[in-house]
């Protein structure tokens, strides 16, 4: 199939390294270009803009930070939305908000083009795996025509339905879950070495009983051995999907009172620890709180 991938981070890297791998032919888009070199090397086309990759494509993915990027990568004589073909797919795997993702829908639909919002759960490591966990929404048909290529790039696709933007909810309040937990353990820490307690005992406790899934196992660790370099999940990301989530509640009336911790947490970490710091950086805020 004919594949076009804009946005090679450290996500979008292993996930276009993945479709490569199950013999797509793939067009590549970034913007710092020399990030594709590993990507063409692997037979992977560099295309000079988002609508030069798109051409053609029977799909095209996009994996980038944030609303403006997605902005600046649809729209635009140079852009995705005046490269795919009439019928094509659009799939945004970005961690964007509700109205971004409402307004790249309304966009496809203007010019017949199809969009799927598929956010995915998991850190680079797990992208590069092709074991990522995939939250899909879009018109049943449109998901049916991804799912082969979710198969390439993901261990579980989870379908909320037909409305693009409601896989962007769902992501955000998962992230706001990954936040709380780790805001969490950065307190747990700071009471138990408070109390005479090494962080790496009280976190071998907590993951080897009751909390033992998936999240404490990944980001206990990090936090215990202080190994917030180099970053997985960037403080500035979080940062940035929690100012969306709390755009999300505030358009949908619901308070939240830790998400606003969360986010004052996260701005100073951001602030003092600096912006390549991962999220369990928290924990060295937190850590600095409790002196």
């Amino acid at each position: 199939m004919q594949l076009a991938f804009l946005g090679l981070g450290q996500m979008g890297h292993g996930i276009a390294a993945n479709l490569l791998k199950a013999g797509h032919q793939l067009n590549v888009w970034n913007r710092t270009a020399e990030r594709a070199n590993p990507l063409v090397a692997q037979g992977a086309v560099l295309a000079p803009s988002p609508r030069a990759a798109a051409e053609g494509a029977e799909v095209a993915f996009t994996m980038v930070a944030d609303d403006t990027a997605l902005t600046q990568v649809l729209e635009g004589p140079d852009g995705l939305l005046a490269g795919l073909p009439e019928g094509a797919l659009h799939i945004s795997h970005s961690t964007i908000s509700v109205e971004a993702a409402e307004r790249a829908s309304r966009l496809h639909a203007e010019r017949g083009q199809r969009f799927v919002s598929a956010p995915v759960f998991g850190r680079p490591a797990v992208a590069e795996a092709g074991q990522l966990w995939i939250v899909a929404a879009g018109e049943a048909d449109a998901i049916d025509a991804a799912t082969p290529l979710f198969d390439a790039i993901g261990r579980t696709v989870f379908r909320i339905g037909d409305t693009p933007s409601a896989a962007n909810l769902v992501k955000l309040a998962g992230n706001f879950m990954i936040l709380a937990t780790v805001e969490a353990y950065g307190e747990a820490v700071a009471l138990a070495e408070r109390g005479g307690i090494a962080r790496d005992k009280l976190i071998e406790v907590l993951t080897g009983t009751i909390f033992d899934g998936t999240i404490h196992k990944i980001y206990g660790p990090l936090i215990a051995e202080e190994r917030y370099r180099p970053a997985g999940f960037a403080a500035p990301l979080g940062l940035k999907d929690m100012r969306l989530a709390g755009e999300a509640a505030a358009t949908l009336g619901q308070q939240m009172p830790l998400l606003d911790l969360l986010k004052a947490h996260l701005a100073e970490t951001v602030a003092t620890e600096g912006e390549d710091v991962d999220v369990t950086a928290l924990a060295a805020t937190i850590a600095k709180k409790a002196g």
